[in-house]
């Protein structure tokens, strides 16, 4: 069934398809309408599930624990601030191996104050130990929560589904709602092997020694490889039964392009309209979407960039005192390579608190990737006011 509804309403849909058990709420703008969205659902049965309401995030993600450890499947969503202040929790989700799945809608961090988005307030939560998925639109919202928990149940890991403040999670959109008898075929209830039992007792986040503490860290780590296969697993399995593939980095005209441009969220579409723009100028140019962050999918991102003459990556985040974020990631990616043959790496940084990123931003960055050999910078900052 096709229905107009909101990015933040999309992820509602998909938390109450992947049919959860425990809903823990804080309101934050710009998620809020997320978690308003599922009390109704619950109030008026349309969804089988506790709502709990706390008195902040980092209860938010307490209660998540509580329930994950306790064998119920749990959903909660957060912004900006309120990831900052469930950092702690975050870390203990992690390493305690508990599937949450939480939609994070990417809002600036203050001060000042903002309720614009930007990705750094995501981007910094990338040490937890939570799988990262970014979205282009409200169908890949609702879709993806429902692969989150597909993935992380398999991993044992938690996810943060990423969306764009006011761009995804107020702005309307037409959303395909599968029937719930299709996603119940692709998500099978969750039944964790240890979870908090009186009848079958063990003991949960006790202190632990060096000598066991480095080797659970390293399961962590190995899970989180893991994932990079289970991510395309579920992707191919979703295609199989609902039609629709997102896979872990999309491609769009990419197979004779020369230059490549790269970008995570919303800003994608954009991105698409300018690639096809300078195609029809003649130039061999291509794109290349980030979904799936952490993991970073290294192998395929090498397979796809290799033999390209250039790239750029759009970063709406910056990391202070080094680059935006995504441009990181990228050039470790591809740097342990001999440096003959790399394609040459450009980083910019544009939209930071909600600033609008037009077309001309976006055709400022492609003609200085191709009026420069290399980079001069590692960060080249487009719509700064002078």
């Amino acid at each position: 069934m096709k229905d107009v509804m909101l990015g933040n309403h999309a992820a509602s849909h998909g938390a109450r398809l992947s049919k959860v058990d425990v809903i823990a709420a804080y309101p934050i703008t710009p998620q809020t309408l997320i978690v308003e969205k599922l009390s109704e659902l619950c109030a008026d049965g349309d969804l089988n599930a506790k709502f709990i309401k706390v008195e902040s995030e980092h209860s938010a993600m307490a209660a998540c624990i509580g329930a994950e450890a306790a064998g119920a499947r749990s959903f909660t969503a957060t912004s900006s601030q309120g990831l900052a202040l469930m950092h702690e929790l975050l870390h203990w989700a992690s390493a305690a191996r508990l599937p949450i799945v939480m939609a994070e809608v990417n809002r600036a961090l203050a001060p000042g104050w903002s309720i614009w988005t930007e990705q750094t307030d995501s981007l910094a939560q990338r040490e937890t130990g939570w799988l990262q998925f970014y979205c282009e639109n409200n169908q890949e919202v609702l879709d993806t929560v429902i692969m989150a928990y597909r993935i992380a149940e398999q991993v044992l890991l938690p996810v943060m589904v990423v969306l764009d403040a006011f761009i995804l999670s107020h702005t309307n959109e037409i959303v395909d709602v599968p029937e719930q008898a299709m996603v119940d075929s692709y998500l099978p209830p969750y039944q964790p092997e240890f979870k908090m039992d009186v009848n079958n007792p063990h003991a949960f986040g006790g202190l632990v020694t060096p000598d066991n503490y480095m080797e659970m860290r390293y399961k962590i780590h190995q899970a989180m490889q893991r994932a990079k296969t289970v991510a395309v697993e579920a992707d191919q399995e979703f295609q199989e039964i609902f039609g629709r593939s997102y896979g872990v980095m999309e491609a769009y005209k990419l197979d004779d392009a020369e230059y490549v441009i790269m970008s995570a969220g919303a800003i994608t579409s954009m991105l698409r309209v300018i690639v096809d723009a300078y195609r029809e100028k003649g130039l061999k140019l291509g794109l290349l979407k980030i979904k799936m962050f952490r993991p970073f999918p290294t192998e395929i991102f090498k397979k796809l960039l290799a033999g390209r003459k250039k790239i750029g990556v759009l970063d709406r985040d910056i990391s202070f005192g080094a680059t935006g974020i995504f441009f990181q990631e990228i050039k470790a990616a591809l740097y342990p390579e001999k440096k003959n043959g790399v394609p040459a790496l450009f980083g910019y940084v544009m939209g930071l608190g909600g600033r609008d990123i037009t077309l001309s931003h976006l055709e400022q960055m492609v003609d200085h990737m191709m009026s420069h050999d290399e980079p001069e910078e590692d960060s080249v900052w487009i719509g700064l006011k002078k």
